[in-house]
């Protein structure tokens, strides 16, 4: 199978569901007596499961996110907010339509607990956290015995999964506000206002269930490879990597064991010989890219055909093309661009001259665009648009009518490349498990890929530095939305060590409040659960 049929888990009737975005959490996606019918038949485990993880790029139960899960402000799927969080505001992405987008505030790093897409993505993700939590509740031994031995064993791989979904997205929740609800599948559905897990908290819980997820010889544990989309072991690793690598911002001290737990949790990935790096960098973002599992660990999977959708890899392809420029639409697959992103300068700069440089990475398309800009943010002509995602197939052909269905092409959110740099990383923040030449030889298998496997593309020894690590991180993984949870970690988000055009609302850049490292939790929520505070804002 190519992918797991994700409109398969779209369960008409099912009714989970929150009325209104601005409910109060524990409230969650509440069950009708249906849920009880649907859990009747082993079968539906998977469909549900399905709908899990097509939360992540799906707004509702129809095409395009018609018949919404949410009632969102920007009505709109998870994945596109999460881009805008990720993204907006770095040295990465100009977007052009702000105000029609709601997205001044992201852009110049000012904004409020009232922030539509901050408060969207807070509520998408606990969301998913309650669909996951319905889902467990069902899955208890004495509850799915009635089964087969088969059936049964299905079932136990399911709930890793979605244990696992319920890691990544609190994760997300750890990352963007640094505390949330602490709800699981034992918390009451009604009538219970959840206790606040802290960031330390958030760390240890996240961290305990992906160890149980890749622990030896236990039930719990996620398979040693699964489907294209689906969690398993090395996916769990790779948000172990992630999750130890940003211990320091999310435990507020810096404790040097968890950059030798990076270390051997990268490890345990680098080492499995399913891996390896794809050797033709463009393909990990074309319309074929499902076919890059050796190196694509988790994606946000996207089907013009079984799972159409508006954000995704639609949202990049679409939104990378210029719609008053003279780009080809076709030669990216594409019916239409939208015109949206364009690169700011600085994340170019680091490429050097793109016009000259061998390195494979810098996909800007240049041809009567500026690199930096002379005024206003919102000018289609400054800023380079991006060539790196696409909707075409290995062969060449689009994946779909872009502007019907949208895109076919993935959003990879966890790669091995990554992985590669991760390691080295934590090595020079102090990590041990591997040798100063060994995290070097990482760093450099991802340029040499960049260059085709020329030698120009290594660094020596006096290269290797932590500030050259963010510089390579930008250039292997921009648009892939951990900007800025680099940038947060690197301490060059919010304060002057680092300064890009309209950092801050101002052309030139500025440093801003501190505050701004972490989202703020919506005021709806506050109001809902007096556990929750913003002491920041």
């Amino acid at each position: 199978m190519r992918k797991l049929n994700i409109i398969s888990g779209i369960i008409l009737g099912f009714g989970m569901m929150l009325g209104s975005c601005t409910d109060d959490l524990n409230q969650m996606p509440v069950t009708e007596t249906t849920s009880n019918d649907v859990y009747t038949d082993a079968a539906n485990y998977r469909s549900v499961l399905a709908k899990i993880y097509a939360s992540y790029v799906l707004a509702g139960q129809g095409q395009g996110g018609d018949n919404g899960d949410l009632t969102t402000i920007n009505g709109q799927d998870f994945s596109r907010g999460y881009f805008n969080l990720q993204e907006a505001a770095t040295d990465e992405v100009a977007n052009t339509w702000l105000s029609g987008n709601n997205l001044v505030d992201l852009t110049y790093i000012n904004w409020s607990s009232k922030d539509s897409w901050v408060s969207d993505s807070y509520y998408w993700l606990f969301f998913n956290i309650s669909l996951c939590n319905e889902f467990l509740r069902h899955c208890p031994d004495e509850e799915i015995a009635k089964f087969s031995s088969i059936e049964q064993d299905e079932i136990r791989a399911y709930r890793s999964e979605a244990r696992f979904m319920r890691a990544f997205s609190y994760w997300m929740v750890l990352d963007l506000y640094r505390q949330g609800p602490k709800v699981d599948e034992t918390t009451p559905v009604t009538g219970f206002v959840p206790e606040a897990y802290d960031g330390p908290a958030l760390f240890d819980f996240i961290e305990s269930e992906l160890k149980a997820l890749v622990a030896e010889g236990t039930t719990t544990a996620l398979p040693e490879s699964n489907e294209y989309g689906r969690a398993s072991k090395p996916t769990a690793w790779a948000l172990l990597a992630r999750l130890y690598l940003n211990s320091a911002v999310y435990r507020g001290n810096t404790d040097v064991r968890y950059y030798t737990e990076c270390i051997t949790a990268c490890h345990k990935v680098i080492s499995n010989p399913a891996f390896y790096l794809e050797p033709d960098y463009a393909k990990l973002f074309n319309a074929d890219n499902h076919k890059r599992s050796h190196e694509i660990l988790f994606a946000m999977v996207c089907d013009a055909t079984t799972s159409v959708t508006w954000g995704g890899g639609t949202y990049l392809v679409c939104g990378s093309c210029g719609n008053s420029s003279t780009q080809d639409p076709a030669k990216y697959g594409l019916t239409n661009g939208w015109g949206m992103f364009r690169a700011r300068g600085e994340i170019v700069e680091k490429f050097g001259d793109v016009s000259a440089t061998s390195d494979s990475r810098a996909m800007f398309y240049t041809d009567g665009q500026t690199q930096y800009f002379t005024g206003a943010i919102d000018n289609q002509s400054e800023g380079y648009f991006f060539e790196k995602f696409s909707n075409l197939t290995d062969d060449g052909v689009a994946a779909s009518n872009s502007t019907a269905t949208g895109c076919s092409t993935d959003y990879p959110m966890l790669r091995l490349a990554d992985v590669y740099l991760m390691a080295a990383e934590a090595f020079l923040r102090g990590g041990a498990g591997i040798s100063r030449t060994e995290a070097l030889e990482l760093v450099n298998k991802v340029r040499m890929r960049a260059y085709h496997n020329d030698e120009s593309g290594k660094i020596s020894d006096s290269d290797f530095s932590l500030d050259f690590i963010l510089d390579e991180r930008g250039r292997e993984l921009y648009l892939e939305s951990i900007r800025r949870t680099d940038l947060v970690r690197f301490d060059k988000f919010t304060t002057d060590s680092y300064i890009w055009q309209w950092k801050g609302g101002v052309l030139d850049g500025r440093a801003v409040n501190a505050r701004y490292d972490i989202y703020p939790i919506p005021d709806t929520d506050l109001t809902a659960n007096p556990n929750l505070k913003n002491p920041l804002y």
